[in-house]
């Protein structure tokens, strides 16, 4: 017979036109208990949804009194108590964490006072304590200028220092844990060039600290939105306020409660991105690529669907 018959060599790897190619078939998991999960959130969502649209509520009273000019100056001075007493509460941070970390026993333990007193006892009291100062001291002299202290301690003035040396506690602990996370290297390095120590804070540690000190003071000033609301207590005409004399006068409590509430969810969001963008900057020299802003995430997913739409 002349029938010639290939066999492979043993040992030797198949040509690739012996190998059959075998098709996987992917089959994908099924996640139940993500599905259930949702369905839950979604039912939760509806009974409330239909709960409140049952309930006693004039919702058309909320569009009206949104944009009231007293809701809008209550607005304004939200703001402004919140921004001034951040400020206030920032420059603090940095000259109590400086003098927490001197070696200066005084200025030490005079740092470690001012954050145990402020952070161990609450907002609402500290602002209470300052708007009532006039009780202990009726007048305020000072050498060179004398009044009565109701006249001084003004419902701003009150909520300005209720709030901002409050907030002054808490900075302090967070610049310092900023300034702890500079390698001492770059201290000594600068003194070895000849800088004096106030110059190699500001020129070399603090710069550096700001990647590791701004994310938490972005929080600390949303924070701060929210706990501004406490200055009705010392009369300071606020957002919240503002909304209780309208509510006071329509009785509509709980609409104004929600007219109020949008306000702080608007503030909270817009500073919220303002964060994010500032984080995004200072991370510059610690990530290899930045992370996408939203409008870079928004384009990313719409070239997705376009893609998509393309493929099908």
């Amino acid at each position: 017979m002349n029938d010639k018959i290939d066999k492979v060599p043993s040992g030797a790897a198949p040509t690739p036109d012996r190998i059959t190619p075998v098709a996987n078939k992917a089959i994908p998991v099924r996640h139940v208990g993500r599905w259930i999960s949702g369905l839950v959130v979604v039912a939760i969502l509806a009974a409330l949804g239909y709960a409140f649209s049952q309930g006693n509520v004039r919702w058309a009273t909320v569009p009206e009194k949104l944009f009231d000019s007293s809701i809008l100056t209550g607005l304004w001075h939200t703001i402004l108590i919140s921004v001034a007493s951040m400020v206030l509460g920032l420059v603090l941070g940095v000259v109590f964490a400086v003098m927490r970390l001197s070696k200066n026993p005084v200025t030490g333990w005079v740092a470690w006072l001012y954050i145990w007193f402020f952070r161990g006892t609450p907002v609402y009291v500290q602002l209470l304590i300052w708007f009532n100062l006039a009780l202990i001291f009726p007048i305020f002299d000072i050498g060179f200028y004398r009044d009565e202290m109701t006249d001084v301690m003004t419902p701003f003035l009150a909520a300005l220092l209720g709030l901002g040396l409050n907030e002054g506690a808490y900075m302090a602990e967070i610049v310092r844990a900023g300034i702890q996370s500079v390698d001492e290297g770059q201290t000594e390095a600068s003194h070895a060039l000849g800088m004096t120590q106030a110059k190699t804070m500001r020129r070399v540690v603090l710069p550096q600290a700001m990647r590791v000190i701004i994310p938490p003071t972005g929080n600390e000033f949303i924070n701060m939105l929210k706990t501004s609301s406490l200055v009705v207590a010392v009369q300071y005409q606020d957002l919240l306020r503002s909304a209780q004399d309208i509510a006071s006068t329509s009785f509509a409590v709980m609409e104004m409660l929600f007219v109020a509430s949008i306000w702080y969810l608007a503030l909270t969001s817009v500073f919220s991105v303002g964060q994010y963008y500032l984080e995004r900057r200072y991370a510059r020299g610690a990530l290899r690529s930045l992370p996408p802003t939203p409008l870079q995430r928004l384009r990313a997913n719409l070239n997705m669907l376009r893609r998509s739409e393309v493929a099908k």
